[in-house]
């Protein structure tokens, strides 16, 4: 099924043009173009129409995974949020009186990778070594991809410590390029990142939306 996403403003790829008023238009798993609204819209007139407030960009890689999902947990909300908190724990101390199991790294990984998703994040970048936490990002959609070198600590937001969004962003939105797209509530790249990526509304992967504000 052909489905349309447009949003106020289209950046298609780090040092793009945006294009106000700009659209994707994808046919199952891949982009068929994108470009302005009303071009791909007459091309396509019985495509099913999204339209998302902000910006629309390739979705956002996350360095440092294994840090983020094999050396960090996420307490289950809200079950053990009176015990332990809302914030993520690290620290080997801190890790080691929670007594992980393979188990409950994998529902932390879970939730962990949803948080990643409600960022805009498509691809990570890591190594895992606990089989539950790779299972937990192969069901979750995203993209695993080496580490790279990266400079700073892990982050939940792929545009902490970056000088520009295309900095983080993995892909880029053309025809033939897989449907992996990240829509974010700000007026323009430079609000985003100030703002940062927690202002996601909308996370497609292989053109399937795994993530929506409510």
């Amino acid at each position: 099924m052909l489905t349309l996403h447009t949003a106020d403003l289209l950046v298609t790829g780090p040092g793009s043009t945006p294009l106000a008023g700009g659209a994707v238009l994808v046919d199952g798993e891949r982009i068929l173009r994108a470009g302005p609204y009303e071009e791909l819209g007459a091309e396509a007139p019985h495509a099913r129409v999204r339209r998302w407030p902000g910006v629309l960009t390739p979705g956002l890689l996350a360095r440092g995974a294994d840090a983020l999902l094999e050396r960090t947990y996420y307490p289950d909300d809200p079950y053990e949020v009176t015990e332990l908190g809302g914030d993520p724990i690290t620290g080997a101390r801190e890790l080691e009186a929670l007594k992980m199991t393979e188990a409950r790294w994998g529902h932390s990984a879970r939730r962990g990778t949803q948080k990643l998703l409600a960022r805009g994040v498509v691809a990570v970048a890591g190594r895992f070594t606990i089989g539950s936490v790779r299972t937990a990002v192969v069901r979750s959609g995203l993209a695993v991809v080496p580490p790279a070198p990266y400079e700073g600590e892990a982050s939940l937001d792929p545009l902490a410590g970056r000088e520009s969004a295309g900095q983080a962003f993995h892909g880029v939105l053309e025809a033939g390029a897989a449907a992996r797209f990240a829509v974010f509530a700000v007026a323009d790249e430079a609000e985003l990142m100030e703002r940062g990526a927690s202002t996601c509304v909308a996370t497609v992967i292989s053109g399937r939306l795994l993530h929506r504000r409510r």
